[in-house]
């Protein structure tokens, strides 16, 4: 997946890769090299490179898998061609699976917590009717049952929805009820139709947190997935929503807008969400949401009409008492997403940001930095990171603010002797009322650096696992670091690590990942215990670990007494049950070739919100889960004929072999066995035909593959 070659090298390398490709007419080799380059422009002059329409829908499968939002090409009129596009059938394809490998059945959450199996003396406790623990149900329900659109808590007894006495939302509270409604979203993911059928029964409740739920639910289902209609646009930025007198309805639109057109750099958001951005009159949380939805959005494409709005923002003087909101560094994150992949583009931004004259800048400069070199392995940039952890450690080694006052003198010295070299010596008493000024205001200056200093840290610690996703040398190095980093940084370090380490391997349940993040969910912080126990979540999700599975039974046991870190304990229980183990959270797609910017921008967006989880997760903004939604993928191979309908084949599924440069035909797999489409595929694995009765129209058996029948295969006798 990383490059070996330095940014602009690697990309003359790919598109050179991909001129290949072309002349030798291998169109899926080299759409899958022109989806690595993020270029849309490549993208389409492949679709319109053949005139076989099968051929174009296999390569309009790949496209959709990437969630890139492409219209038909000029001069090509092909509505196959223009579902596969929209991801139209996913979810008939994901029920199809479900139904083949006998998992369409729901499963109550009573089947996850196996309470049973907990220890006596706490089985009862940790199973309370409260409207916490109820929460906790919505989510996990939610989560084990995506895409099935079937469950046994919220979707059944649908007719008496709104009245109190049936209905799973009104065991919750307040902003619960937000979160309860919402999951109806997870349930019906991408089913269009059926979801918004479903969610029309509450999005009409005069409850001002459910109709947010609905509205939320909205943007969940539709995320991945385009229709026609548009509906996703009609009913989220409808002026009944976004002009709503409750402030969470408000909230609901903007987020569901952001999820439910993920990377589709849709121009006709930009007009509805930037007036939230700049709009100083605006509360924070619901202007940093708008810039995260536009982020989401374009993601990756260096949008400068966003970028412009939040930057100005930044240094809008209205604003400046807002930026040291907690909700600020999800603008921060808006901005940074813009350049996800963008390497070297971002310099720019990084230097206005540190023209910028407020704390929050340094931390936002990190965010976007990191952003901009995801998934490269670049080995300077994590120098960079680790240095910045390093000068943390050396400014703040005592306890104690005593330890903050050397260095502020410092820094107040170095700052007089620098003016002093090239001012005149003259009027030393106007000199020395200067300098106790300066003194002061340094004062002032370093304790709001001092507030923002720890979130440099911890988007630096994030920053580690980001630039080294997918790179399997690069993921070892740095686990050891994490290791150094747990054991000497400061608590602000230390909470981000478990994060991290869930970053670097998602759905992939490596066990000495697993068993280091079990010792920091028994930390004596209780934040590095609960972003330990969301990082082991969110390593086995959608895996069904039998070994996760029960290291989190005993600790549901262990925090029995404690609700917030218990909650915490059930989401993860939930992840790691994802879809029945039939999804995934992993960025990576097409034999690990391609980074998902979506879906990493999501896994980015809950971590971000973890690095204080007291602020957002576990107090009242527990909904801001959902941003996990474009994440989640199926990881299904299932076969189409040539009409686009199910196929059964018997396909060998084994570990992947890299057999780059190696002469011959070696085996591509090893430890295989033979299994009948549609089949689940875990980490590392790869798929082959069995026989050569059919010719798959792509290079790599992964998602959904159409075959052709091959005109010279002879039946045997």
């Amino acid at each position: 997946m990383v490059p070996l070659l330095t940014f602009p090298d690697n990309d003359d390398f790919i598109r050179t890769a991909h001129t290949v490709y072309r002349k030798y007419n291998r169109l899926p080799q080299a759409m899958t090299l022109a989806i690595r380059l993020n270029d849309s422009e490549l993208i389409k002059s492949d679709l319109a490179a053949t005139d076989d329409s099968i051929l174009r829908r296999q390569l309009g499968l790949q496209v959709s898998r990437q969630r890139i939002a492409l219209d038909l090409p000029e001069g090509i009129e092909d509505d196959q061609l223009e579902e596969t596009l929209n991801n139209t059938h996913l979810h008939e394809h994901y029920k199809n699976m479900g139904k083949e490998l006998n998992v369409l059945d729901p499963k109550s959450t009573q089947d996850i917590y196996k309470t049973h199996l907990e220890s006596s003396r706490t089985a009862g406790i940790t199973n309370v009717d409260s409207a916490r623990h109820n929460l906790a149900s919505a989510f996990v329900n939610g989560l084990v049952n995506a895409g099935f659109g079937n469950d046994k808590m919220m979707l059944v007894g649908q007719e008496e929805a709104n009245t109190r006495d049936e209905s799973w939302v009104w065991k919750t509270k307040d902003d619960g009820r937000i979160s309860t409604a919402a999951s109806i979203g997870l349930l019906e993911m991408w089913d269009i139709d059926a979801g918004l059928q479903t969610v029309d029964r509450y999005s009409h409740n005069e409850d001002d947190m459910v109709k947010a739920g609905a509205t939320l639910a909205v943007g969940i289902l539709n995320s991945g997935v385009r229709d026609s209609a548009d509906s996703a646009m009609a009913l989220l930025s409808d002026e009944a929503t976004l002009s709503h007198k409750s402030k969470e309805v408000r909230l609901a639109g903007i987020m569901g807008l952001g999820l439910a057109y993920a990377g589709t750099q849709k121009t006709d958001l930009l007009e509805i969400l930037l007036q939230y951005v700049s709009d100083t009159n605006l509360d924070m949380q619901l202007s940093a949401m708008a810039a995260l939805s536009l982020g989401l959005i374009f993601v990756g494409s260096a949008n400068s009409d966003v970028s412009e709005a939040i930057i100005q923002t930044f240094f809008d003087e209205d604003r400046t008492s807002q930026l040291k909101d907690k909700w600020t560094r999800f603008m921060a994150l808006g901005l940074a997403l813009l350049f996800f992949g963008r390497q070297e583009e971002v310099d720019i931004i990084i230097e206005t940001l540190e023209a910028v004259d407020h704390p929050m800048s340094k931390p936002s400069s990190v965010l976007c930095q990191v952003c901009a070199w995801a998934g490269t392995g670049a080995v300077l940039k994590l120098q960079e990171l680790l240095h910045i952890c390093n000068d943390h450690l050396d400014e703040s080694g005592q306890e104690g603010e005593q330890s903050e006052e050397p260095s502020a003198n410092a820094q107040a010295s170095n700052n007089a002797s620098t003016t002093g070299g090239n001012a005149n010596s003259n009027a030393t008493n106007g000199e020395t009322s200067n300098s106790n000024n300066q003194a002061a205001e340094d004062t002032d200056e370093t304790k709001a650096k001092k507030a923002q200093s720890p979130l440099i840290q911890s988007y630096a610690v994030l920053g580690l696992g980001l630039i080294c996703l997918g790179e399997n040398v690069g993921e070892d190095m740095i686990l050891r670091t994490f290791g150094h980093l747990m054991h000497y940084g400061a608590p602000n370090i230390r909470r981000a690590v478990p994060l991290a380490m869930g970053l670097v391997s998602p759905s992939n349940p490596q066990m000495k990942i697993y068993e280091t993040l079990s010792r920091y969910s028994h930390d004596t912080d209780n934040d590095v215990a609960v972003n330990a126990i969301l990082a082991m979540g969110l390593l086995g999700a959608g895996t069904n670990n039998a070994r996760l599975a029960m290291l989190l039974r005993q600790l549901a046991s262990y925090y029995s007494r404690d609700a917030n870190s218990l909650f915490m304990v059930r989401i993860a229980q939930g992840l790691l049950h994802l879809g029945k183990g039939t999804l995934t959270l992993s960025p990576f797609h097409t034999d690990r070739t391609i980074l998902s910017r979506v879906s990493a921008a999501g896994l980015l967006t809950v971590l971000l919100a973890s690095l204080e989880p007291k602020s957002f997760l576990l107090s009242s903004h527990h909904y801001l889960l959902y941003f996990l939604a474009p994440a989640i993928s199926p990881r299904m191979l299932v076969t189409l004929d040539e009409e686009m309908n199910p196929l059964k084949v018997s396909v060998r599924v084994g570990q992947a072999v890299d057999t780059v440069g190696q002469a011959g035909k070696p085996k591509t797999i090893t430890g295989w066995q033979t299994q009948s489409t549609p089949v689940v595929l875990s980490h590392g694995e790869r798929a082959e035909l069995e026989d050569e009765k059919y010719i798959p129209l792509t290079n790599v058996l992964e998602g959904v593959v159409i075959l052709r029948k091959n005109p010279e295969w002879e039946e045997e006798k």
